[in-house]
């Protein structure tokens, strides 16, 4: 099912409906410049926020959705645990000061941040505690590779709702993709856009083709590979760009197209060595 609309949501594997559009924080500075771009979100139609402890700024995450009018129900809003909190205990205490920091009584999707190795399976338990206490409503993981991901469901009794990973043109992760669809993880791309290394000619002529950016042109094959995406930006012009994508539709050699430009490149760090 491909989104049609910016609140249009994927029901994840235990039943909780995630929107497909989101606005991601990181590098947004706490207080005024994060709080106004999920106002522009929202302003938008935007009705998914994702943070992270590591991002330092949970509290004006918190407050921007608190003060937004929206009923909390209507807005999805993910948070992660750093790598310095992780193993059972850490974790568990992590969550708490997050919740506290966005003062919110739940959040609906908590993440582990990244594998630390020897740490994350300890983790994942104290995830899997804080979702029977329906502190979270649903948990994941973040840059887990298919090995991590095999270690997790050997080993606990939760299957992760999400992956959230690098995805873009030049890292389509297709393994990985197709793992996570065998298993019903649902797969979520962080810096789709390629942190704007956009300058290739095959995304410049498609956005001659479909009238749009070539950044509106990567989000649409992200949500076409039903991919959840959090196109990071604190601009308002940018914001709403960014969720114009559900007026056009690209065609399926258009899609091949853009898969061809794969070259397994990260522009963030390798999970199997971070």
């Amino acid at each position: 099912m491909i989104a049609q609309h910016v609140q249009d949501t994927v029901t994840l594997n235990n039943g909780v409906k995630m929107p497909w559009l989101g606005l991601g924080v990181y590098k947004a500075q706490a207080g005024d410049e994060v709080e106004q771009a999920i106002r522009f979100a929202f302003e938008a139609g935007y009705r998914h926020i994702d943070t992270a402890a590591f991002y330092a700024n949970e509290e004006s995450v918190g407050k921007a959705v608190r003060e937004s009018g929206l009923p909390r129900s209507e807005v999805f809003v993910t948070t992660k645990v750093w790598n310095t909190d992780q193993g059972y205990d850490a974790a568990l205490r992590a969550f708490e000061a997050s919740l506290k920091r966005l003062g919110l009584d739940y959040v609906d999707l908590y993440l582990v941040h990244w594998p630390v190795s020897g740490k994350y399976r300890e983790t994942w338990r104290a995830l899997e505690r804080i979702y029977d206490e329906k502190l979270a409503r649903a948990i994941g993981v973040s840059n887990f590779q298919i090995h991590h991901l095999e270690d997790i469901l050997a080993n606990s009794n939760v299957v992760p709702a999400v992956n959230q990973v690098e995805y873009h043109p030049l890292l389509t992760q297709e393994p990985l993709r197709a793992f996570c669809r065998e298993h019903h993880i649902q797969l979520e791309a962080w810096s789709p856009i390629m942190r704007g290394n956009l300058d290739f000619p095959v995304l410049q002529e498609l956005a001659q083709k479909y009238g749009k950016t070539p950044a509106q042109i990567v989000l649409r094959w992200d949500l076409q590979n039903e991919v959840v995406t959090i196109p990071k930006s604190v601009r308002r012009e940018r914001i709403f760009e960014n969720a114009d994508l559900f007026d056009f539709s690209l065609s399926d050699e258009d899609m091949r197209r853009i898969d061809a430009l794969n070259r397994n490149h990260r522009f963030g760090p390798d999970p199997d060595t971070f």
